[in-house]
């Protein structure tokens, strides 16, 4: 019995010296992470030389796969040392993978570097599961555009340093201009439109389509100027109950009679190039400029600006917390920020992203190349893009408006 009570004291001391230990590489690591955002630039990145980051971001769509697997990843390794590695994930999925490790007491976790933006940074943030402030080290961001309120705010709050613009879009419908030469532009006409051919739109359900809703309830509520300065509940109600009114008077007519809805946006593309759809959409207003370059869509799709305005947003990179290369990932972010990746990326032939830079900021051979960017006669304006632009308000909205979509109106859908 003593020999037997010996071992197993033997063993908790073994565990508890271990979980002492565990904690401590912890609280190191943690110190590590903490250090690299004060380190000169040239210290940052020969820290990251020689490193792999592990980058999580939404892989839907092939151009920016494209983008960034063949374009920025073999850059990154020849200029800086840094393998790049992207990982599938976002959204909820992205923040219970961070809250599980956490739990699990996995520090350093598996990811280096995150695509985010709006509800899942505010969650990040609650969650204390971002790494920061770090974006103001990033030699490249003395070139962000800062007076715009789509790059500087995101979801109506402020990025604080613990995440990095990369990109703008703006949301568009896209309509095929020789089925549909006058298309319905406004949400009240799409209505009328909807009823009088039955079966030929949907949404998907997932952001695209929850884009689509927000815009609407923008549109019912009186003007995105009403829901700014914070999540407004009594507004919210109002809101939200006209967008499901204008859903009850429409559903007959969506596609398959609005008993289900398509996964994706990509699935969207597919039933418009098919001819089973006369709409589809994107939160992108280029991408009607890729897809047909890419043959995914027909030469005559157009994009198209609903005059009660579509929602504008950037998108951004953050750290985790339990980052195990912060270093690396800085690189990565502050590549990604440069003239010449922001340039690439909002190409026509590329991916046809917004740029976050502003041009007087830049120098004079870099905006005079951006000045030169192909102009594809399918693009929307610059000028109409701004008057008709309206921002993200705070992301509460957009968590309730999916809850309440999905148990109102998707119940059974796939």
């Amino acid at each position: 019995m003593q020999s037997l009570t010996l071992r197993h004291l033997t063993i908790i001391a073994l565990g508890i010296v271990v979980a002492a230990c565990s904690r401590g590489d912890a609280a190191a690591a943690r110190q590590q992470r903490a250090a690299v955002a004060t380190l000169p630039w040239d210290s940052v990145i020969a820290r990251a030389r020689g490193t792999t980051v592990r980058w999580v971001m939404w892989r839907g769509d092939p151009s920016i796969n494209r983008y960034v697997d063949g374009w920025v990843a073999p850059r990154l390794e020849e200029r800086f040392g840094v393998t790049l590695e992207t990982v599938p994930g976002q959204g909820a999925e992205l923040l219970n993978q961070l809250v599980v490790e956490r739990e699990a007491g996995r520090d350093p976790g598996t990811a280096d570097l995150l695509w985010i933006n709006g509800e899942t940074f505010a969650n990040l943030r609650t969650e204390q599961l971002l790494y920061g402030p770090w974006a103001g080290r990033l030699p490249n961001g003395a070139y962000i555009d800062s007076a715009s309120r789509i790059i500087a705010r995101d979801f109506e709050q402020d990025p604080a340093g613990y995440e990095s613009p990369w990109g703008t879009v703006q949301f568009a419908l896209i309509y095929d201009s020789a089925r549909t030469p006058e298309p319905p532009r406004s949400y009240d006409a799409l209505a009328r439109w909807v009823r009088a051919h039955p079966g030929r739109f949907t949404h998907d359900q997932q952001f695209t389509g929850l884009t689509f809703l927000k815009g609407l309830m923008y549109t019912a509520g009186g003007g995105v100027e009403r829901f700014q300065g914070g999540f407004k509940p009594v507004l919210y109600d109002v809101a939200s109950a006209r967008v499901f009114a204008w859903l009850d008077s429409t559903r007959a007519g969506f596609w398959r009679g609005g008993a289900t809805y398509p996964a994706d946006v990509a699935e969207v593309h597919r039933l418009f190039a098919n001819g089973e759809l006369d709409f589809s959409m994107s939160n992108n207003q280029n991408d009607v400029v890729t897809k047909v370059r890419q043959g995914v869509l027909p030469a005559t799709a157009r994009a198209l600006l609903l005059t009660d305005g579509t929602i504008a947003n950037a998108h951004f990179l953050g750290i985790p917390a339990s980052a195990s290369n912060v270093a690396g990932a800085m690189v990565v972010a502050n590549f990604l920020l440069s003239p010449e990746a922001q340039l690439e990326k909002q190409k026509p032939a590329v991916w046809a992203d917004g740029t976050v830079l502003d041009r007087a900021r830049l120098p004079v051979e870099w905006a005079a190349r951006f000045a030169r960017i192909e102009r594809d006669p399918r693009a929307i304006p610059p000028d109409t893009l701004a008057k008709y632009a309206r921002p993200e308000v705070a992301p509460a909205y957009t968590e309730r408006l999916l809850a309440d979509w999905r148990a109102r109106v998707r119940q059974g859908g796939r």
